[in-house]
């Protein structure tokens, strides 16, 4: 008798063959075919097996594991365009992106620096951390090389800190955060009782930087709309 995978047989007490078990995981087309064959041959003839029945079993059996070849092939398609995904998305580390998403004011789109890339269950997400707002460079002598310039440390609400992080207690005037009043040509200085210093050495570099959010947010790597 042809060996069926999956399948096993036991011979009764009066010398008849028949099916115990079969596996479905290991059982496949042919193993089908040879299965119904060797049901034919010990069928009742009193009792015959629907034919018709079985025939439409096997081509039941066919399409399934036709359906399931065709899933391992769109998994395998899958894994490879996620991977691409991948590849492709670590281009935009470091860069800034938009989402499509409006701030606060309801007018200008949020806008992010990318940190990482991941991939989360298929889905390529953008670790980010949001652009706050540009902050005009202001600048003052080096104290140790008076040939060169360091630039001043201060926060949204213009504070000065020092090289520890620490407030000095001056202040850089501002019309909105990182956008210093100017006056003849300088920033605009308050000392700590809010009064205006006269004279100092701080001066506009005509330069700006952003200013980004502590925390991070992840987007997804498709809704990103502009990257710069």
């Amino acid at each position: 008798m042809a060996e069926i995978s999956g399948v096993s047989t036991n011979t009764g007490i009066d010398g008849s063959t028949y099916t115990s078990s079969v596996s479905n995981d290991s059982l496949s087309t042919n193993d089908f075919l040879k299965l119904m064959i060797q049901e034919l041959k010990l069928q009742d003839p009193t009792k015959p097996m629907d034919s018709a029945r079985m025939l439409e079993t096997q081509m039941q059996m066919s399409t399934l594991n036709s359906n399931m070849s065709m899933v391992k092939t769109l998994e395998s398609i899958q894994k490879a365009f996620t991977q691409s995904s991948i590849s492709t998305a670590t281009g935009v580390i470091g860069k800034h992106v938009e989402n499509g998403t409006v701030a606060e004011d309801g007018v200008t789109n949020k806008a992010f620096i990318v940190r990482s890339i991941e991939n989360i269950e298929g889905d390529i997400k953008a670790t980010v951390q949001r652009m706050l707002y540009l902050e005009q460079v202001v600048t003052i002598p080096d104290p140790s090389d008076s040939s060169k310039t360091k630039m001043v440390n201060y926060d949204a609400s213009g504070y000065i800190y020092n090289d520890e992080g620490k407030k000095t207690g001056q202040k850089v005037a501002l019309s909105n955060p990182g956008v210093p009043l100017v006056k003849d040509g300088k920033p605009v200085i308050l000392d700590e009782n809010g009064n205006e210093v006269a004279s100092h050495d701080f001066k506009l570099a005509g330069q700006s930087m952003p200013v980004y959010s502590d925390a991070t947010e992840q987007i997804s790597f498709s809704s990103i709309t502009k990257i710069f």
